[in-house]
């Protein structure tokens, strides 16, 4: 009877759909890891393509689910290569990245992991922050299809996206709201593809295919049940967990960033106070060139920052910042009442100037064409990779004017948000501390106290290019006290600052020390123009700078004639060395490879990666030729003889699959054995000499096996232990000439072919 043409294309679109929930669930679960990452991104560029990372993943298996299993990995590999490649493009694109895509996607490969995990909140969509989150996506889609439709074990399906979907909340920690919505859809989207698994049915190869419609019935009713039973189980799991689970939500979780070092700076740029000296010695050094593209505004040429210096130990001042990296946007912090705000963008191109600090008008809001690091407490920039000669980046910063009739009555913040720049390190000369106490005591206000310090400082001391660096408890000590005769009383910004911000420390003020350059305009930025100034912080104000320098062409006044320290501490008669030496700044040059961050060098760590991939898949491999042993001898030595005669034709049919001659599930034991005799001789007649021993099988031997698999069907109980060791041996025998037949490269994928531990019987 003919099917008519209606009735078959109704009963593939019927096939069609019952095979659709289990792929559409897994598209879901896998996207949803989508919707929980992005909510710590500042765009939803993340869980789009990670979205379509689960699609083409799980399309790719349907697809391929009807062609050899050894040809689904590179087909996926090359798909996901596709969908990588446009990922990073879209990426580099969307924050406005710099390069080839080559090079892009490199700096992505050997930096996704550390910079996902110091990136700072919200993390820009940027390569190195969705590469890993991407490919996790695809093998995650990749491994449930292959597991879901092409075996058949939908539950066993949903661990990959299971384990995705933890650790994409694992990575978010405490940065974002519970994921309440998401894990209640994740969930429901499991439990649908559950009650709809779509395995595929068919008649079982040799003796199986002759059982009766009633058998068939009842392996269907089994299978039913057994499906039944499992979804009532996964319901119970729920109702026990969700009490749980829900008392959990109220926890606040571990937040895997604290256990990932952000960038660190290196010296030069931890304490760059000490180059101040080192620039003025040579002040023509072209360091920066800067173009104003917008905003100036009427404040004058504004000055550009490099560094933020908090913390003083009685020997040199330091950053002590936490830089993590940040995208083209940076975070907006409020400005302070009050205050005037204009918009600065500048254009700035790298000349001599080294290190890692990346100069910027306060406040940074936006930097394109340089990947940067930023710490928000200060609002300074670094650029991990380092600073290079025509290095070009343009930077949009928020420059704030604090409204100066609110400074005589401001007052200075105090408690532990601000212990840090009010700490006053031991070891403070006696000299500074009457200092200070005679400025305080002489002006009530915070403001009053500050700016009598920076009168004092401008009245009293001279600027010299040629005075020793340091500002360490000694040289300070000498720049206020030594006597003039003998190079005390004199210095650079670096004593300026230094010496304003601990006197104001000792004064009660919350102090810090900020390095950058003041030029005149656009144009050059030389070494000159480096500068050093001190801040203060004020309530309802912010940080507020001083001017310390004496005016040009001024004439210091004795400091005897205003502070005469006590007989018994008389001043230095010895300059102090200088706490580090200073040089000039050398002609820049590019970062020298391998010398961009402690620990092993790229090579090591290559070495490394490649010997443990290496040896991990000299584990994968030995455990298949285990596991593979192991299903031959449980098929041919365990359970009576008409088992083992069963598993003896199971050998014989999977070493058929091996080489490329599938036999077909409707095919009699003894077609089967034709086809056996065909396949044998074709691989000796395309590789004569090659294995034929005398022992080889013929066409009786398997003609027999058929006969005893037959038997064994048909007779069942009628088998002796002698028979079955006989098959074991013929199926064996035609195996290994089978294998033997193939070229070395095709024996030792047959032994490791992992088919034969999940091809259905």
């Amino acid at each position: 009877m003919v099917t008519p043409p209606r009735t078959e294309a109704a009963g593939r679109v019927a096939r069609a759909l019952r095979a659709t929930p289990v792929p559409a669930a897994l598209i879901v679960l896998v996207a949803l890891s989508g919707v929980v990452l992005g909510r710590v991104y500042a765009d939803p560029l993340l869980t789009r393509l990670m979205a379509g990372a689960a699609a083409g993943s799980v399309l790719v298996g349907v697809a391929a689910r009807r062609l050899p299993s050894w040809l689904v990995a590179p087909l996926s590999v090359a798909a996901l290569t596709g969908w990588t490649l446009l990922s990073l493009r879209l990426a580099a694109t969307h924050a406005a990245l710099p390069g080839g895509l080559g090079e892009v996607t490199a700096d992505a490969a050997r930096n996704a992991i550390p910079r996902l995990l110091t990136a700072m909140i919200p993390v820009e969509p940027a390569p190195d922050t969705v590469l890993v989150p991407v490919v996790a996506a695809w093998l995650a889609g990749l491994t449930a299809a292959e597991v879901a439709l092409r075996a058949g074990r939908v539950l066993l399906g949903y661990l990959p996206p299971a384990l995705l979907y933890a650790g994409a909340l694992y990575v978010v920690g405490p940065n974002a709201d519970p994921a309440i919505g998401p894990t209640v859809l994740f969930a429901a989207v499991a439990t649908a593809g559950l009650a709809a698994p779509g395995r595929r049915s068919g008649p079982a190869p040799g003796p199986v295919a002759g059982l009766s419609s009633a058998v068939r019935a009842a392996v269907r009713l089994r299978l039913a049940s057994a499906s039944a039973a499992g979804l009532a189980v996964v319901v119970a799991l729920a109702a026990l967990l969700a009490p749980v689970v829900a008392a959990q939500v109220d926890e606040r979780p571990v937040d895997p960033r604290r256990y990932v070092e952000p960038p660190r700076v290196e010296s030069l740029d931890e304490n760059p106070l000490i180059r101040i000296s080192g620039w003025a010695l040579n002040p023509d050094q072209r360091l920066l060139d800067v173009r104003t593209v917008a905003g100036a505004g009427d404040g004058g040429p504004p000055r550009i920052r490099l560094a933020v210096l908090s913390d003083y130990d009685g020997v040199t001042w330091r950053v002590g910042a936490t830089y993590r990296n940040a995208g083209r946007i940076l975070p907006a912090t409020e400005p302070a009442p009050g205050a005037a705000t204009d918009e600065v963008r500048q254009e700035i191109t790298v000349g001599d100037l080294t290190g890692r600090l990346l100069p910027a008008v306060p406040t940074p809001r936006e930097v394109t064409g340089a990947r940067v690091a930023y710490d928000p407490a200060t609002g300074t920039l670094i650029r991990p990779e380092g600073l290079a000669p025509g290095l070009r980046y343009e930077v949009s910063s928020v420059r704030e004017r604090p409204d100066a009739n609110l400074l005589s009555t401001a007052n200075v913040p105090a408690g532990d948000e601000v212990a840090r720049v009010l700490r006053v390190a031991d070891g403070a000369p006696e000299p500074l501390r009457r200092l200070a106490t005679q400025l305080a005591e002489s002006n009530g206000g915070p403001y009053a106290r500050a700016d009598a310090i920076a009168m004092f400082l401008a009245e009293h001391y001279r600027v010299t290019a040629d005075a020793p660096s340091g500002h360490a408890y000694p040289n300070l000590a000498f720049f206020l006290f030594g006597p003039r005769n003998g190079g005390g009383q004199r210095g650079t910004s670096e004593q300026f600052a230094a010496a304003f911000a601990v006197l104001g420390r000792l004064a009660g003020l919350p102090t810090r020390v900020v390095v950058g350059f003041e030029p005149e305009g656009d144009g050059p930025v030389r070494a000159a123009d480096a500068y050093a100034w001190p801040e203060v912080l004020f309530d309802g104000v912010g940080w507020v700078p001083f001017d310390p320098m004496p005016r040009p062409d001024s004439e210091p006044r004795p400091v005897d004639e205003d502070f005469r320290p006590q007989p018994e501490d008389p001043p230095p008669s010895e300059v102090p060395a200088p706490a580090e030496e200073p040089s000039v700044t050398p002609p820049a040059a590019a970062p020298a490879p391998g010398r961009e961050r402690d620990g092993p060098g790229t090579p090591v760590l290559v070495g490394v990666g490649v010997g443990a991939l290496v040896l991990l898949l000299g584990a994968v491999l030995a455990t298949l030729v285990v596991l593979r042993r192991r299903l031959t001898r449980s098929r041919l030595a365990v359970g009576d003889p008409g088992e083992r005669v069963a598993g003896a034709w199971r050998e014989l049919t999977d070493a058929l699959r091996l080489a490329g001659h599938p036999v077909g599930p409707d095919l009699a034991a003894a077609e089967v054995a034709e086809q056996a005799r065909r396949t044998l001789a074709e691989a000796r007649t395309a590789r004569p000499g090659e294995g034929a021993a005398s022992d080889d099988p013929d066409g009786a031997a398997v003609d027999e096996l058929a006969a005893l698999l037959n038997q064994a069907g048909f007779a069942p109980g009628s088998v002796t232990p002698e028979q079955a060791e006989r098959a074991a041996r013929l199926s064996q025998g035609f195996a290994d000439a089978l294998r033997t037949a193939r070229s070395r490269w095709g024996r030792l994928l047959w032994t490791v072919h992992p088919g034969p531990l999940r091809w259905r019987r």
